[in-house]
């Protein structure tokens, strides 16, 4: 931080007898973002005076980061200050060669090594034993199984693919050899040829893409510039606590605490008396049927979690009876021992500024993005498929819950507002809305709360147990 602070004081400027009080409050400002007074290597004034009667002085101030080795202290340019009457300042950062990992690992979509990769898998996972679930170490023993295996096929099928800002989606590895060939022989057929075979596959790649957002649901909001890539905003740095976060370490404890500020916090569980329990419900083994439902809208495109299988690539493996068969048999015994395998809870987590917000100062201003293990995404889907037609039809939900349901919208909302209205036109009567959003609504959900909720709509021991655990233990690693 450098410019003309017009503060004069004897702590920069030696020929000035005086201490300024206002000095004081700018060093505890300065502290405040780990910064601390640069001294010049050569004692100058920084200002010149345009008249005799006026001394010259040291007004011109920089601050560096506080117990930096990297940075000099800066220097002062007497002789360059030309018509101005204040004197440039410099000082030299060394620019050390940064690492940039622009290198990551992929296979290719509809590639031989694709097909490799998923029948890999799924022979992995024919062969995990549950002959003995008996207890939790060996659902636990079972489900930690496979993970070694979809990592050793994943090494072993996917390859390194450089990203730069020349890549593109259409490309394909046959055209090296094309533009190489080219290169060699300079020939204007060769050129030519190279030139089809990109025509061509651009035309496919964008053909394909177009088929896509024209077929498949909400597909064609895609096109809009709101849905697209964004350029990121400038940010500055995080304050939590009246304190700034410029460690690493203080930052994701921030980002950390304000996703998950209702772990400890207590709550009134007597809220819930006026509401009646249900009848205890029966809880069936899970169906082939509910799984392939449950899978079948899923987003293709969607990003992995750390076991790096896919949507597209579950809805292959679960084709198979045997493969689907043994994901059964593990959800069910889940249920039955009251646990969720420690595999599942893993996840890793982005973290996305917020659009539109003028300030990137507050931890508030990102929001999370939580990729889970698939197929423990999965098996949390049919569980929660059966969760809401339960409530739903024991008439646990109210009959106005809009969100969050299936087969209701916005516009079953709008429907059920516009009739209130009309009734009350009926009526002579003026009708008001109240509208109101709750900040941070989920990260303060509490999870003792949410179990006797669960109790209460009329689900037996087994599943209050099983969720108990479900939210409990869970790890993520931050990115």
């Amino acid at each position: 931080m450098t410019g003309d602070f017009n503060i004069r004081d004897n702590i920069w400027d030696l020929s000035f007898p005086h201490h300024s009080i206002i000095s004081d409050d700018l060093m505890t400002i300065v502290d405040l973002f780990n910064l601390e007074l640069s001294f010049p290597t050569n004692h100058v004034p920084t200002r010149y005076s345009d008249s005799n009667s006026r001394s010259n002085s040291v007004i011109d101030l920089m601050f560096l980061q506080s117990g930096s080795t990297k940075l000099n202290n800066h220097q002062i340019h007497p002789d360059l200050h030309l018509s101005s009457d204040h004197a440039p300042l410099s000082v030299t950062i060394a620019i050390e060669h940064e690492n940039i990992n622009e290198v990551k690992y992929s296979i290719a979509k509809n590639s031989e090594e694709e097909a490799n990769f998923v029948k890999e898998v799924l022979i992995a996972i024919k062969k995990i034993d549950i002959s003995d679930l008996s207890n939790i170490s060996k659902l636990e023993e079972v489900v930690n199984s496979f993970m070694p295996s979809i990592n050793f096929a994943w090494n072993k099928n996917s390859k390194h693919v450089k990203i730069t800002k020349y890549s593109k989606s259409w490309w394909n590895k046959k055209y090296n050899h094309a533009l190489n060939n080219y290169r060699t022989t300079r020939s204007l057929e060769d050129w030519k040829m190279f030139k089809s075979q990109v025509k061509s596959s651009k035309r496919n790649f964008f053909d394909t893409k177009i088929q896509e957002i024209a077929n498949k649901r909400h597909s064609p909001w895609k096109l809009m510039n709101w849905v697209n890539k964004c350029k990121l905003p400038t940010i500055e740095a995080i304050k939590y606590n009246g304190q700034h976060c410029l460690e690493l370490g203080n930052l994701w404890n921030t980002l950390h605490f304000t996703f998950n500020m209702a772990l400890h916090c207590q709550v009134n569980v007597n809220i819930l008396d006026e509401i009646g329990d249900k009848p205890t419900l029966s809880w069936p083994a899970f169906s082939k049927e509910e799984f392939r439902l449950a899978i079948i809208n899923c987003n293709n495109s969607s990003i992995p979690g750390p076991d790096k299988l896919s949507w597209s690539y579950l809805k292959i493996i679960l084709k198979d009876d045997d493969c689907l068969d043994i994901i059964i048999i593990i959800a069910n015994t889940c249920i039955k021992l009251e646990y969720w395998p420690s595999h599942f809870k893993r996840s890793t987590t982005i973290v996305i500024p917020k659009p539109n917000k003028k300030s990137y100062n507050s931890p508030k201003a990102f929001r999370p993005i939580v990729l889970l293990n698939t197929v423990g995404k999965l098996i949390k889907k049919v569980i929660g498929e059966r969760l809401q037609f339960n409530t739903a039809s024991n008439k646990f939900i109210h009959p106005s819950q809009f969100g969050g349901l299936k087969f209701k919208s916005t516009v079953d909302a709008g429907v059920a507002l516009t009739y209130i209205i009309h009734t009350g036109w009926v009526k002579n009567l003026s009708t008001s809305t109240l509208t109101f959003d709750i900040a941070q609504f989920f990260p303060s959900l509490n999870h003792h709360l949410l179990s006797l909720i669960i109790r209460k709509a009329g689900f037996n021991n087994h599943i209050v147990s099983f969720f108990a655990n479900y939210l409990t233990d869970r790890k993520t690693n931050y990115f």
